[in-house]
């Protein structure tokens, strides 16, 4: 089997942190098996929920054996969590080259038509450590990491690539609750923010979002059966987007960790299939 597998080079050698890894049908899964496939050397895998990880780390070494994997089990919004995977990271390799900040939750009810004032203070804030914090806890100790050099780890000069998942609810209203579409505006702005003050400094590393539309991951399957009942209540009958896979996602993350996108920084990259031209998802018919 892995003898079959194409592989390539445009991650060779780096080292990678993905948190969010532990569904196997989601974003990062689909973005640690690219990784792999384009010469990780080493990938650690962070969820908080790790039943699904032998699974994963099994398939990952029968197709890519000479990747090194390291499951942890973590909350990516507990500071000393990631500090310490940061740590590890380059203690045993002596560099860290990307972090993918993919940690993060679909709120329980994602009806953007859903008054935002039955939103409790506890859950607004809920929303933002799930999906805000663990972004800013990446940047935070990921970072300083990535800027180091170590010549004895292939390592010449300092740099690394961060990569935050936003949400195309951060960018246009009508596409998500008050909370969630907060969460996921400021992980937009923590991207440009942190990336003007790394060109300032000049420490090589380069931060992006990436902001998916209707991605059909496990997480995310009710929040798109709730959207088809209301577009089939609706009637529409252009058809105008699909429901997107994890894999289209994560070629653009593997776009993000490469150096092929050495002059990206700052950006928010959208993956939906133009969903986000629309105002409003009432308009639109979504094809499964």
């Amino acid at each position: 089997m892995a003898s079959s597998v194409l592989k390539g080079t445009r991650l060779a050698g780096k080292v990678c942190i993905i948190t969010g890894a532990g569904s196997l049908h989601g974003i990062g899964r689909a973005t640690a098996h690219r990784f792999a496939r384009e010469g990780a050397r080493h990938l650690y895998l962070v969820d908080l929920v790790a039943d699904n990880f032998p699974t994963i780390q099994s398939s990952l070494h029968e197709t890519n054996p000479d990747v090194k994997v390291t499951t942890i089990q973590a909350d990516a919004a507990d500071e000393e969590k990631i500090a310490s995977i940061c740590k590890m990271a380059t203690n045993e390799n002596g560099r860290l080259d990307v972090f993918f900040a993919n940690a993060g939750k679909v709120v329980a009810n994602s009806d953007s038509l859903e008054p935002y004032q039955t939103i409790s203070a506890e859950q607004f804030m809920k929303c933002i450590s799930n999906n805000t914090l663990s972004c800013f806890l990446a940047l935070k100790h990921a970072a300083d990491a990535m800027a180091k050099a170590d010549e004895s780890a292939g390592k010449l000069t300092g740099g690394g690539s961060i990569i935050l998942t936003s949400s195309i609810a951060g960018i246009r209203s009508g596409l998500g609750p008050m909370d969630y579409s907060a969460s996921k505006a400021a992980i937009i702005s923590l991207a440009q923010t942190a990336s003007f003050q790394h060109q300032v400094t000049r420490t090589g590393v380069r931060v992006n979002a990436i902001c998916p539309g209707a991605i059909k991951t496990d997480l995310s399957v009710s929040v798109l059966e709730m959207l088809r009942e209301r577009n089939n209540s609706i009637g529409q009958t252009v058809t105008f987007s699909r429901v997107g896979v994890p894999e289209e996602v994560a070629n653009v993350a593997l776009f993000l960790a490469s150096d092929e996108s050495s002059f990206v920084t700052g950006q928010q990259c959208v993956v939906d299939d133009g969903l986000s031209n629309f105002v409003s998802m009432d308009k639109l018919r979504v094809e499964w």
